[in-house]
């Protein structure tokens, strides 16, 4: 072999390891969305409950005073025990709303009972509780992903929970002596929301519209939800198809704007007829700082199944001072979150196969002015990017990290031109030499 050719075959492996490297590079925005691909192809389990990708892990405290602080805009990591109860801190002051959800999410086909669920509370240093809220699983007696959240509300009429300093997050959870004792994973977020210049309206209107509408116009269209809260996938008011199976639950989320009203229902299709399942459908409405809003149920036996939320009222920000759950969770404009779940009970009388499952929402009347925060409303609020990512069904991943992805992919480009670059002198160089 001569000089020039064993040159030249030292040139090739080097541009060989160039272009790979430059490959490398330009797929790295890829490589995420094909490994979800690859892992939901061919299996036969539910795909499991998708975690933030971001969220840190964090170790609660059987104490307060051992307690670990919490960061706002931050998403954590954590198991909960049969029966425990585990402490977080926040460091509040007196110029915001605090919000603090938790997503538990149990192992797929444990066993529950009626009453099983958690409690998320806020407390000040002497035990008093801020705001809470307590979830179960109700009539829809089957693992799946739970959502509440609490909330610490600067009033100045109150004389409770007002002062500026540290105040404690507990998470307790409740589980029957059938159920299964195994672990619970949690998902947690703290956010904050700021108040208003200026007092807004206390008072709710006595007559409101709750009237259910006409289904919504243009027809059945094909949209898969997602995995979890993380993923939900984008949805604007339509018809929307998907298929479920058992076990399973996809997540959705929906745009509200101040002044708006959403009315959500869900129909599982036909098949071959069998015994009835209880509650085989589960669907459950977020606000949101995921705070829990509303849920229903629905049996199934083999025929089509239709199930619909209560009416809600109109988002306001008035609404926060009514005692009703479902109307003091429609509090602000954001992503509204919808998730159905299909009971693994369906698969022993009608095989563990997917389910037509069809969404219908309305989302009703038009924006009207935000109140006058004191500050960016950031998550609580509709913006014409949210619009245009319900209107083309984008995660909540891909939109939330859309800035992250630009400059992932700027640098990407960034990395290959620069490898391109020297793949081209490494040419010039041999051209040269020979």
């Amino acid at each position: 072999m001569s000089t020039q050719a064993v040159r030249r075959t030292g040139i090739g492996r080097r541009a060989a390891a160039l272009i790979a490297a430059a490959a490398a590079a330009g797929a790295v925005t890829a490589l995420p969305v094909q490994a979800r691909a690859a892992e939901g192809a061919g299996g036969t389990a539910a795909p499991a409950y998708a975690f933030d990708g971001s969220a840190q892990r964090i170790q609660g405290a059987a104490s307060s005073l051992d307690a670990k602080p919490l960061t706002t805009g931050r998403t954590y990591r954590d198991t909960l025990k049969k029966d425990g109860k585990v402490y977080y801190r926040v460091d509040l002051d007196a110029k915001r709303n605090t919000y603090v959800s938790v997503v538990a999410v149990p192992k797929p086909g444990g066993k529950v009972e009626y009453g099983d669920g958690f409690k998320v509370s806020i407390q000040d240093n002497s035990g008093t509780d801020c705001g809470y809220q307590d979830v179960d699983f109700g009539s829809g007696q089957y693992a799946r992903p739970l959502a509440a959240y609490a909330r610490r509300i600067v009033d100045p009429d109150s004389s409770s929970c007002q002062k500026q300093g540290a105040y404690y997050v507990l998470v307790e959870r409740e589980t029957a002596a059938a159920s299964t004792p195994d672990e619970w994973e949690l998902e947690l977020r703290y956010v904050t929301e700021p108040l208003l210049r200026q007092p807004g309206p206390t008072a709710l209107p006595s007559a409101w519209p709750s009237a259910t509408p006409a289904p919504p116009a243009g027809g059945q269209q094909k949209r898969q939800g997602g995995a979890g809260f993380h993923e939900a996938v984008s949805l604007r008011e339509g018809e929307w198809r998907a298929d479920i199976r058992p076990g399973q639950t996809l997540f959705y989320r929906v745009p509200v704007d101040w002044g708006q009203q959403l009315f959500a229902s869900a129909e599982l299709g036909s098949g071959a007829e069998g015994d009835s399942v209880s509650n085989a459908l589960t669907l459950s409405l977020d606000n949101p700082a995921l705070g829990f809003v509303d849920m229903n149920t629905v049996r199934y036996d083999g025929k089509p199944a239709t199930l619909a939320l209560d009416p809600l009222r109109p988002v306001a920000h008035e609404n926060r001072t009514s005692y009703e759950e479902a109307t003091s969770g429609m509090r602000f404009a954001g992503w509204y979150y919808l998730s159905a779940t299909l009971s693994p009970e369906v698969a022993a009388e009608y095989g563990d196969k997917p389910v037509p499952l069809t969404l219908r929402v309305n989302v009703e009347g038009s924006p009207k002015q935000a109140p006058a925060y004191d500050g960016d409303p950031g998550i609580f609020s509709v913006t014409a990017d949210d619009r245009e990512a319900a209107a083309n069904g984008s995660a909540a991943a891909s939109t939330t990290s859309n800035s992250t992805m630009k400059v992932v992919a700027a640098a990407g480009i960034g990395t290959g031109t620069v490898l391109l670059l020297g793949l081209g002198a490494w040419t010039l160089l041999a051209r040269r030499r020979a």
